[in-house]
């Protein structure tokens, strides 16, 4: 297969790169600085996710050079905890920016590539802060509850075309984006969980590998964790 992953140069989007690499596939995969993953089947765009003329460059290239794509699966996301009266600005415009208008421009152009086949898969990653309208997220929250619209949206767009768009919304998991959390929040947030622990990232892999095998799920988001 043919698996863009977007946000691979750590975390969760690393782990799926190396883990799609594993398995025989070619990854194409972008991130705004340098990565160090190198792997024969694996290509990489230095580029911004929302940037408009940043994603058709990188799709056209795709496009080019493999003929097609299988799966997309939008990872690049930005948060920021923080009380609504200090959020700066430049930080609201950078979560809104990542997180719905990547999403949405990588989900088009890829889009546009798949349905000349009449076969594809997004998956979009959402979070459980919609759900739990944690607080000092606001932006954040808000942000991916517009990813979880949007994947409703495009799935009726798309399915005259062969294409589904689901979400996965990962329960807590250990990445940059809580490394900075107090210890105490973070166990608040697990205690509020169905499940009381940390996610892990194969589990992750678990939902998406789902959405990936199956033509009659689309629209859907996943919560992991319990809510």
């Amino acid at each position: 297969m043919i698996i863009v992953i977007t946000g691979t140069r750590k975390g969760i989007g690393r782990y799926l790169a190396e883990h799609y690499l594993g398995q025989g596939h070619n990854v194409i995969g972008c991130s705004r600085d340098t990565t160090t993953l190198s792997h024969s089947k694996y290509y990489h765009y230095y580029m911004d996710v929302s940037d408009e003329k940043d994603v058709r460059k990188m799709f056209f290239g795709i496009k080019k050079n493999f003929g097609s794509i299988d799966v997309l699966i939008n990872n690049a996301g930005v948060a920021s905890m923080n009380h609504s009266f200090l959020m700066h600005i430049k930080t609201i415009y950078d979560i809104i920016d990542t997180n719905i208008v990547g999403t949405f421009l990588c989900s088009r152009e890829a889009a546009k590539i798949m349905k000349d086949k009449k076969r594809g898969k997004i998956i979009n990653f959402t979070s459980f802060a919609v759900p739990f309208k944690l607080e000092g997220e606001a932006v954040y929250a808000a942000s991916k509850a517009a990813v979880i619209t949007l994947t409703e949206v495009l799935s009726k767009e798309y399915a005259p075309f062969g294409i589904t768009v689901n979400a996965v919304a990962p329960a807590a998991t250990k990445t940059d984006l809580v490394k900075n959390v107090p210890e105490n929040t973070m166990n608040n947030l697990l205690k509020r969980q169905t499940i009381h622990r940390y996610c892990e990232f194969h589990e992750i892999v678990n939902v998406i590998d789902f959405f990936i095998n199956n033509d009659m799920i689309t629209g859907e988001t996943v919560y992991m964790g319990g809510i």
